[in-house]
């Protein structure tokens, strides 16, 4: 049993800055949250740990992730969307991805995602079996997202084969405490009709999540209109893909009606801010999304285009970017964007009562930040020093249900040298 000792306590739900407070870790869960004074005297022989400086408040959940496009960080930048894929990454993942190259580059971002702060991810790539490997060896909580397309890679030749890969590595990885698995059909300009009702139907009777690139840019939506004759959204709800199983990630361009419809059928929206802007993508509407009462959290999409996994960095950017984009300098605030990278993640994934906040009964995923550096002091509101202020760097532990995986800035499980030592290997075999 570990008591943990912070000067501020923030469990996200409720909305709450508690000081003089602690929190009782045992095992894997939560069993207590209370005055620190009188935690000590309940718990006197729980292992105490002092944050001083400290902020403590629930891991954050990237909602939308492609971990093992880390080793094409930097690859190929400044480029539109369709181009970057069509000329550069595509081909590039024809030539190299593998299950080792899976492996090495989701273990390259879980550790850059764990020093970050970042506990849990919603993932989306191939070879999904070395996804939730690097998962496990990182101790790191994950969501692997089975990608599905119509054309063939080295990883399938077709819909049919990406369906049996994601039903073998479901059923390979079943009662695995850590992991999770959706389906994911990359795009509805890469997926058929008959395709995404197959998906959905699976998901239905798996009882999983579907996770897809939607609304991502104008040129996806003109397509759709000259393809189908109508929006992607549109077509989407027609084939009942709608639904609160659903993430979609981007919906950058929307309607009013579109929003509304999204709200009705209780789909998740996974913002990327950096991506989105990276890319030319436009600017989602994130503050009209939450005013019609979509959930909606945060991703960073892949390194090879965003170029990092920081949810530090997204949660200002997002904010900013809402208040930019609507007018509204209240648009957004401070606790609403840490709901999103927490809470909101984890509701999207169907996880709101394992994860996401700070609440007893709940798996302790949890991150400490040292507020202490001279770029957060002095600290009025830790919350808003949070999302405004502090960096990715100031994160100096992180336990994964109840599992100390990094402190005092240092990595408890994994061999950084080793992972490093990987990612070299790739650039090497890339550039030749």
């Amino acid at each position: 049993m570990q008591l943990l000792l912070p000067r501020w306590l923030i469990p996200v739900q409720p909305r709450a800055v508690l000081t003089e407070h602690a929190l009782v870790v045992d095992g894997s869960r939560i069993v207590d949250l209370l005055p620190a004074t009188t935690a000590l005297a309940r718990y006197p022989d729980a292992k105490v740990l002092h944050l001083p400086e400290h902020a403590l408040l629930p891991g954050l959940v990237n909602l939308h992730a492609h971990s093992a496009m880390t080793l094409l960080r930097g690859y190929a930048d400044d480029l539109a969307l369709m181009d970057w894929l069509g000329q550069h990454i595509w081909p590039a993942e024809a030539r190299h991805v593998s299950d080792e190259f899976v492996f090495d580059g989701t273990l390259l971002a879980i550790a850059e995602m764990i020093a970050g702060g970042t506990t849990c991810a919603n993932d989306m790539y191939f070879h999904h079996g070395a996804v939730a490997r690097a998962a496990l060896a990182g101790d790191f909580r994950m969501v692997v997202g089975c990608s599905i397309l119509e054309f063939p890679t080295a990883y399938a030749a077709d819909a049919d084969g990406y369906l049996r890969r994601a039903l073998d590595a479901i059923d390979e990885f079943r009662g695995e405490a850590l992991l999770g698995f959706t389906l994911a059909p990359h795009a509805p300009y890469t997926v058929s009709d008959a395709t995404f009702r197959r998906v959905i139907t699976l998901a239905d009777e798996l009882l999983i999540g579907i996770h897809c690139h939607i609304h991502e840019t104008e040129d996806e939506i003109a397509g759709s209109l000259k393809e189908h004759g109508v929006r992607p959204l549109e077509r989407l709800a027609g084939l009942g893909l709608l639904g609160s199983n659903l993430v979609a990630a981007h919906m950058v361009h929307t309607t009013d009606e579109e929003l509304a419809l999204l709200a009705r059928h209780g789909v998740h929206v996974a913002h990327n801010p950096s991506s989105n802007l990276k890319l030319a993508s436009g600017f989602a509407r994130i503050a009209d999304q939450l005013a019609a009462g979509i959930n909606v959290g945060i991703g960073t999409d892949g390194a090879a285009s965003n170029n990092k996994l920081d949810l530090f960095a997204e949660m200002r950017l997002a904010a900013l970017l809402a208040k930019g984009h609507s007018g509204d300098a209240q648009a957004l605030p401070a606790w609403q964007a840490l709901e999103m990278a927490t809470l909101n993640g984890a509701r999207a994934l169907g996880w709101e009562e394992r994860i996401g906040s700070l609440e007893v009964g709940k798996e302790a995923d949890l991150i400490a930040v040292d507020l202490s550096a001279v770029a957060t002091q002095p600290c009025y509101d830790p919350v808003s020093q949070l999302v405004y202020s502090a960096g990715r760097s100031q994160v100096s532990h992180v336990w994964i249900a109840g599992r100390a995986v990094y402190a005092d800035h240092r990595y408890l499980h994994l061999d950084l040298a080793d992972v490093q030592a990987r990612a070299r290997r790739w650039q090497g075999r890339i550039c030749a």
